[in-house]
């Protein structure tokens, strides 16, 4: 079957044609200022990765809606369109937290094992909270055989 062909198949498929446009997943582009009010920021925070949690690694994937994660702080970025922001997150209630910008998944490691839970918080460049979440989770006790196959000599 020619390229040509596949792509006339697949633009007359009902199940594409329903499919989300880039703006609905990703929201408006970055490249020009809005004009039009931006909707409320959200942040939709998944459960740990099975597997590395079963080895005592917590790898939380995240993400936001409404607001683009970057490491550009400060009352003046409260201006920029489309929002702006970073998230803050606290262990296990702790009274500090750290601020991340990255936009990439959250590893924690060395937790002890039991129970704890992690909030992340959406704030805007000023460090103002917009939106948060919370994620309870138990990291596994060690068995004897998988801490002795991690001793080195």
């Amino acid at each position: 079957m020619k390229w040509s062909a596949l792509l006339i198949a697949a633009a007359l498929s009902p199940s594409l044609a329903a499919a989300q446009s880039a703006r609905d997943v990703l929201g408006p582009a970055g490249v020009v200022p809005l004009t039009e009010p931006q909707p409320p920021a959200r942040i939709i925070v998944d459960p740990p990765l099975a597997e590395p949690l079963s080895r005592g690694a917590v790898f939380i994937q995240y993400r936001a809606e409404n607001l683009r994660i970057v490491p550009v702080f400060g009352p003046n970025a409260l201006t920029v369109t489309p929002r702006i922001g970073h998230i803050h997150v606290s262990v296990d209630g702790a009274p500090w937290h750290w601020a991340d910008a990255s936009g990439e998944p959250l590893i924690l490691v060395g937790l002890p094992a039991g129970k704890h839970s992690v909030e992340i918080i959406l704030a805007n460049a000023n460090h103002q909270p917009l939106d948060q979440a919370t994620v309870d989770f138990i990291v596994p006790a060690k068995s004897a055989s998988s801490a002795a196959g991690n001793h080195h000599q």
